[in-house]
Protein backbone atom coordinates (compact mmCIF):
# COMPACT_ATOMS: atom_id res chain seq x y z
CA UNK A 1 0.00 0.00 0.00
CA UNK A 2 1.62 3.35 -0.84
CA UNK A 3 0.49 7.01 -0.56
CA UNK A 4 0.98 10.45 -1.92
CA UNK A 5 -1.03 13.89 -0.71
CA UNK A 6 -1.58 16.06 -3.82
CA UNK A 7 -3.27 19.73 -4.66
CA UNK A 8 -5.89 20.51 -6.46
CA UNK A 9 -4.56 23.08 -8.92
CA UNK A 10 -7.48 23.35 -11.52
CA UNK A 11 -9.82 26.31 -11.05
CA UNK A 12 -13.10 24.38 -10.09
CA UNK A 13 -11.78 21.54 -8.12
CA UNK A 14 -12.49 18.30 -8.42
CA UNK A 15 -16.16 18.28 -9.69
CA UNK A 16 -18.53 17.15 -11.72
CA UNK A 17 -15.96 17.30 -15.62
CA UNK A 18 -12.88 17.01 -13.80
CA UNK A 19 -14.18 14.24 -11.52
CA UNK A 20 -15.48 12.32 -14.32
CA UNK A 21 -11.62 12.13 -16.00
CA UNK A 22 -10.27 11.16 -12.76
CA UNK A 23 -12.91 8.28 -11.94
CA UNK A 24 -11.99 7.27 -15.62
CA UNK A 25 -8.75 7.14 -14.70
CA UNK A 26 -8.76 5.42 -11.52
CA UNK A 27 -10.95 2.18 -12.94
CA UNK A 28 -7.68 1.85 -15.29
CA UNK A 29 -6.60 0.14 -12.88
CA UNK A 30 -7.19 -2.86 -11.24
CA UNK A 31 -5.76 -2.23 -7.67
CA UNK A 32 -7.91 -0.73 -5.18
CA UNK A 33 -7.48 2.80 -5.07
CA UNK A 34 -8.93 5.55 -2.25
CA UNK A 35 -9.18 9.27 -2.19
CA UNK A 36 -8.37 10.81 1.50
CA UNK A 37 -9.84 14.27 2.09
CA UNK A 38 -9.16 15.39 6.24
CA UNK A 39 -10.68 12.45 8.01
CA UNK A 40 -12.84 11.00 4.90
CA UNK A 41 -11.76 8.22 2.40
CA UNK A 42 -13.77 7.07 -0.31
CA UNK A 43 -13.57 4.73 -3.19
CA UNK A 44 -11.69 6.73 -6.40
CA UNK A 45 -13.14 4.71 -8.62
CA UNK A 46 -16.37 5.89 -7.96
CA UNK A 47 -17.92 9.27 -8.74
CA UNK A 48 -20.52 10.13 -6.49
CA UNK A 49 -17.96 8.99 -3.32
CA UNK A 50 -15.34 11.84 -5.13
CA UNK A 51 -18.03 14.21 -5.27
CA UNK A 52 -19.29 13.71 -1.93
CA UNK A 53 -15.74 14.88 -0.51
CA UNK A 54 -16.26 18.34 -1.95
CA UNK A 55 -12.98 19.12 -3.20
CA UNK A 56 -12.27 22.53 -4.16
CA UNK A 57 -9.11 24.78 -5.96
CA UNK A 58 -6.08 24.18 -3.38
CA UNK A 59 -7.44 21.64 -1.35
CA UNK A 60 -4.57 19.15 -0.52
CA UNK A 61 -6.04 15.13 -0.85
CA UNK A 62 -4.18 11.75 -0.19
CA UNK A 63 -4.01 9.46 -2.96
CA UNK A 64 -3.48 5.96 -1.59
CA UNK A 65 -3.10 2.64 -3.60
CA UNK A 66 -2.84 -1.00 -3.13
CA UNK A 67 -2.66 -3.68 -5.36
CA UNK A 68 -0.98 -4.92 -8.41
CA UNK A 69 -0.41 -2.08 -10.07
CA UNK A 70 -0.39 0.57 -6.97
CA UNK A 71 2.58 2.35 -8.21
CA UNK A 72 1.49 3.16 -11.74
CA UNK A 73 -1.63 4.34 -9.90
CA UNK A 74 -0.57 6.79 -7.56
CA UNK A 75 1.66 8.31 -10.10
CA UNK A 76 -0.62 8.24 -13.14
CA UNK A 77 -3.34 9.95 -11.25
CA UNK A 78 -1.03 12.18 -9.67
CA UNK A 79 0.35 13.39 -12.88
CA UNK A 80 -3.53 14.14 -14.19
CA UNK A 81 -4.31 16.03 -11.35
CA UNK A 82 -0.86 18.15 -11.40
CA UNK A 83 -1.98 18.41 -14.72
CA UNK A 84 -4.31 20.67 -13.90
CA UNK A 85 -7.06 17.86 -14.65
CA UNK A 86 -5.97 18.67 -18.33
CA UNK A 87 -7.46 22.50 -17.34
CA UNK A 88 -11.43 20.63 -18.12
CA UNK A 89 -12.49 23.94 -16.19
Amino acid sequence: MISRDVTINNNIGLHARPATFFVQKANSYKGSIWVEKGDRRVNAKSLLGVLSLGIGKGTTITLISDGVDEEGAISGLAELIQSGLNDLN
